[in-house]
C-alpha cells in the first residue's frame, strides 16, 4: 500500500490496507451475485447483515457494495462493474477516506481525552444515523450506513439503531458487519437479511497475502501450519505471520484442551501478552478466545444441543465482557488472561 486514505480505526495493522481503500476482493462471489441480482430486480433489502468469522472480507465487500451503488444509481444502466472502481477516482477516494456524503461508516471511536480508541460504538456514535439520513442525494443514489462491526455496539447503541432500522427511508441501505450475529438484539437481526460469509480456503488466503508485503513461510510445512491456524481468514494470517500469533494460539489451545491445566502454562502466556508494548499480541489472544467460543457454539447448535449453545452464547457475552473491562479501566492484564483462560477451559469442557 503506497498511499494510505483512511482514518487509522481500532484494529488497524501497519502497512494493510484498511477495507475501505481495499480494492481486493477475494471470494464471496456468491454474495456479490446475491446482492448485484437484488438492486437489478429492484427487491435489495434496506438491511444485510453480513456474518462470519473476522478476517474473511466482509467490511471489504461492504464499502465495495457502497461504491457499486454510488458509481450505479440506475439500477438498470450499469457503469463500473462491482469491484472494479477507479482508485484513483473520486468516488473511491472520498468513500475511502470517509470523505463521501452518502457514505457513513460507524466504528469504535478515538477517545481524544483518553488518546485511545473506546471499547465500543456509542449511542453518540449512532445518533449520526438520524443526521445522515435527514440529508439528501443529490443524484438519487443509495445512501448507504456500515456499522463495522456491530457487535461492538453498546445496548444504548443498539436501540438507537434500531429505530432506525425499523422505519428507513427509500434508497438507504444499512450494512451491519458481525463477527457473532447470535450477540445482536433478536429484533435486530429480525429486521435484516442474512449474508453469511464462508472462511476463505487456503489458496484465497495466499491470494489476499500477495496483495500485501506479508511473506508467508518459505518452508512448506511451517506455511502449512500458519495457514491451517488461519482458518481461512486472511487477517489471522497476517497476525500469525507478523506478530507472533502462532504461538500465541498454540500455547492457548493447549492450555485450552489440556487434561490438566498447569497454572504456570497461564502464567506465562500472560506474561507474553500482558506487557505494555504487547497491545496486538493481547488483541490476538483476546479475539482468538472469543472465536473459540463462537466455534464451539456454532457446533453445539449444528449438533442439535440448543442449550449448550445457549450456555457458550451466555460465555461469549460474558467473556467480551470481561475484556472491554479491563481494556476501559486499565484492569491487571495479567490476571485478565489468566481468569479468563481457565472460564473458557471449563466452558467448553462442559
Amino acid at each position: 500500500m503506497t498511499e494510505r486514505l483512511a482514518p487509522e480505526q481500532c484494529d488497524s495493522l501497519e502497512g494493510i490496507a484498511e477495507p475501505a481503500e481495499n480494492q481486493h476482493l477475494v471470494g464471496h462471489s456468491e454474495a456479490v451475485e446475491s446482492v448485484i441480482a437484488a438492486y437489478r430486480s429492484g427487491k435489495l433489502h434496506h438491511a444485510l447483515l453480513l456474518t462470519g468469522p473476522r478476517g474473511i472480507g466482509k467490511a471489504t465487500f461492504a464499502f465495495q457494495l457502497a461504491r457499486y451503488l454510488l458509481e450505479n444509481p440506475d439500477a438498470g444502466a450499469e457503469r463500473v462493474p462491482f469491484g472494479e472502481s477507479n482508485p484513483g477516482g473520486s468516488i473511491f477516494r472520498q468513500v475511502a477516506s470517509g470523505a463521501h456524503p452518502g457514505v457513513l461508516h460507524l466504528t469504535r471511536p478515538f477517545d481524544e481525552k483518553g488518546k485511545k480508541f473506546k471499547t465500543t460504538i456509542t449511542v453518540d456514535e449512532m445518533r449520526k444515523v438520524s443526521r445522515f439520513l435527514s440529508l439528501r442525494s443529490h443524484d438519487g443514489s443509495y445512501r448507504v450506513i456500515i456499522v463495522d462491526p456491530a457487535d461492538d455496539m453498546n445496548r444504548n447503541a443498539a436501540n438507537a439503531l434500531l429505530k432506525n432500522l425499523e422505519e428507513p427511508p427509500s434508497r438507504v441501505l444499512f450494512l451491519l458487519i458481525s463477527h457473532a450475529p447470535g450477540g445482536l438484539l433478536p429484533t435486530i437481526r429480525s429486521r435484516c437479511q442474512v449474508l453469511r460469509f464462508q472462511p476463505l480456503v487456503q489458496t484465497e488466503v495466499e491470494t489476499v497475502l500477495g496483495h500485501t508485503a506479508i511473506s508467508l513461510p518459505s518452508n512448506p510445512q511451517a506455511r502449512q501450519a500458519l495457514l491451517d491456524g488461519a482458518a481461512g481468514s486472511a487477517r489471522a494470517a497476517i497476525l500469525l505471520a507478523e506478530h507472533g500469533g502462532a504461538d500465541i494460539i498454540a500455547a492457548a489451545d493447549a492450555y485450552l484442551g489440556a487434561p490438566r491445566r498447569d497454572p504456570l502454562d497461564a502464567y506465562k502466556l500472560a506474561d507474553a501478552v500482558a506487557g505494555r508494548d504487547h497491545e496486538v499480541r493481547f488483541d490476538i489472544l483476546n479475539a482468538h478466545l472469543l472465536d473459540r467460543i463462537t466455534a464451539e457454539s456454532r457446533a453445539a447448535a449444528m449438533a442439535g444441543d440448543a442449550r449448550r449453545a445457549a450456555v457458550l452464547a451466555e460465555l461469549w457475552d460474558d467473556v467480551r465482557a470481561s475484556i472491554t473491562d479491563t481494556v476501559t479501566y486499565n484492569l491487571d492484564k495479567r490476571q485478565h488472561v489468566v481468569g479468563l483462560l481457565d472460564r473458557i477451559s471449563d466452558g467448553i469442557a462442559g
